[in-house]
């Protein structure tokens, strides 16, 4: 069984690792954003809920993003385990986390940390914002959202570091590259 948590700043490739060690592992890629996207399509109490969030330009709640994200951990393609991609993002999400895992006598196996270079990156997303002519990306932005990961997820990485299960990861270079140190990392047993 595996277990995992990507963590990484925007622009990272977070989505891109979490989608290929997922299927390396068998197990779901499971994405706040994608519970999201599914609950609105269909129309569920909780996705007409999230849409006024979203609507409103409003983060979405973490009483509905835990019992969303429990939802779909309590669905049969994540009973051998899952990767979990922008969850938690706040510490009450890591408690709320740690409960619901308890629930089911589990808990996380790894946290791979995805360590970027900051100034390539911003350099990468300002470069892509300018191809697609998002002007509201200006470089200000883009550092201003990076500011706001380090500063958010310190306090997870910090909790997860103690219990021994996180893995820094150089998420600089080739998509495979990036695939196989993540696989690396997550073949090793935890720190703790």
């Amino acid at each position: 069984m595996t277990r995992l948590l990507i963590m990484g700043p925007p622009g990272a490739g977070k989505g891109t690792q979490a989608e290929l060690v997922a299927k390396r592992f068998g197990v779901p890629a499971i994405s706040t954003g994608d519970i999201f996207r599914a609950n609105i399509a269909a129309s569920t109490p909780m996705g007409v809920e999230v849409q006024k969030y979203l609507d409103a330009g409003e983060y979405v709640p973490d009483s509905i993003t835990n019992e969303m994200v429990r939802d779909r951990l309590n669905e049969s393609d994540a009973a051998e385990g899952f990767l979990l991609d922008g969850y938690p993002r706040t510490l009450s999400q890591v408690e709320f986390l740690d409960g619901v895992l308890a629930e089911s006598g589990t808990e996380l196996d790894h946290v791979i940390e995805l360590t970027v270079d900051v100034d390539e990156v911003v350099a990468r997303l300002h470069k892509r914002a300018k191809e697609e002519g998002r002007t509201d990306d200006s470089e200000e932005v883009i550092r201003r959202r990076q500011e706001v990961y380090f500063e958010e997820t310190a306090p997870l990485i910090a909790v997860y570091s103690d219990r021994g299960l996180v893995f820094k990861v150089d998420g600089m270079g080739m998509v495979e590259e990036v695939a196989a140190r993540v696989a690396d990392a997550v073949s090793r047993p935890p720190h703790g």
